[in-house]
């Protein structure tokens, strides 16, 4: 079983950077957050959802046929990418070029990859303790059902439903960094207020938490996707990953004592500290000065295309007319309209 459940692991870690890679090969830029919204979603609601089937399947069926459909599970997901078909090709790369490394590719643009990891990947560390924490409340502490707990799952997955509609409207309105800070800040307080008022505040916060953990999510996925490029995007969720699971086993390890000598109330409040530390330190870096948005990085062209950027003046001042007030972005009549950056929001400074 330790073999097994090693082995599962490592095909996880490598399968989630290499989706992402997938996911930015095969996806237009302009549909990247929907698409992201609905990944996201999917995700979470299955990992809730999991839970609350597998438990139901134990104890009617037994161990054994919930593990073999577990592994039919993993053959259909082998076939949906067979499915995909071949992608688009890519331009040649002369003999012995190295592709850049995440941390190379970062020192060239507005944004380090670090700071969207540290965003991204504490979204990991929260659900992961987050639903370590659940069944020790409802089920150790409480002394309810499993039906019970299993209804407050479900109502998680209903919320992170509820979450990839929001956020396709809520996007509209704010940029992604806005709406993943002030998310994952909305799901600090929820931890700590929602084991206050017992069972009731968890019929009513789990389904809270995840409608805006769930924006949030999508929000810095969306950021940290857009920042790489193909070359890239694999290793830089291959990082976020990584470090995820590594900052996992510290919070979780923390959490548990704590809660070993207390209850779970300290435990989600722990918690809660370090989603808010990890949340805060990285808006706080992420924020430009000038207007407090996350901008997007400009798309990479070619050497031509990219000179005529280079060369073309930003004027803001009150007297540029209208031709020379463009965009920072898009200066140059040779670049594509601004609407088809890939996720760039842009404003006047």
């Amino acid at each position: 079983m330790y073999t097994a459940n090693f082995a599962l692991a490592v095909v996880g870690a490598l399968f989630v950077p290499v989706s992402a890679a997938l996911i930015k090969e095969r996806i237009p830029a302009d549909r990247l957050g929907r698409f992201n919204a609905r990944h996201e979603m999917g995700t979470q609601a299955g990992m809730l959802l999991s839970a609350t089937v597998g438990g139901l399947s134990v104890q009617s069926l037994g161990a054994v046929p919930l593990l073999v459909f577990n592994a039919g599970t993993f053959v259909v997901s082998a076939l949906c990418v067979v499915a995909t078909g071949q992608g688009p090709g890519r331009p040649a790369t002369a003999p012995g070029t190295a592709l850049p490394t995440p941390a190379a590719a970062a020192a060239g643009r507005p944004l380090g990859f670090w700071r969207l990891i540290l965003l991204y990947a504490q979204g990991s560390v929260v659900i992961t303790v987050f639903n370590a924490l659940l069944p020790t409340a409802v089920i150790g502490e409480l002394h309810l059902e499993a039906g019970t707990f299993g209804i407050v799952d479900a109502l998680g997955c209903l919320g992170f439903l509820a979450a990839t509609g929001a956020y396709r409207i809520v996007a509209r309105r704010h940029p992604d960094l806005r709406i993943a800070v002030a998310g994952f800040l909305l799901c600090a307080v929820g931890l700590v207020l929602q084991s206050e008022f017992g069972i009731a505040g968890y019929l009513i916060g789990v389904p809270l938490g995840a409608f805006v953990f769930g924006q949030a999510r999508i929000a810095s996925r969306t950021m940290l996707m857009a920042s790489a490029d193909e070359a890239t995007v694999g290793r830089v969720f291959g990082l976020a990953n990584g470090g995820g699971l590594a900052a996992t086993i510290g919070a979780m390890f923390l959490v548990a004592t704590v809660t070993d000598h207390s209850s779970t109330r300290y435990g989600f409040a722990v918690l809660a500290a370090v989603s808010l530390v990890a949340t805060v330190s990285a808006g706080l870096l992420l924020r430009t000065p000038a207007s407090g948005r996350w901008h997007a990085p400009a798309p990479q062209y070619g050497p031509g295309t990219a000179a005529a950027a280079a060369g073309t003046a930003w004027r803001s001042s009150s007297g540029a007319s209208a031709e020379d007030r463009r965009d920072p972005v898009c200066p140059g009549g040779a670049l594509p309209r601004c609407d088809e950056v890939p996720n760039a929001r842009l404003e006047e400074t």
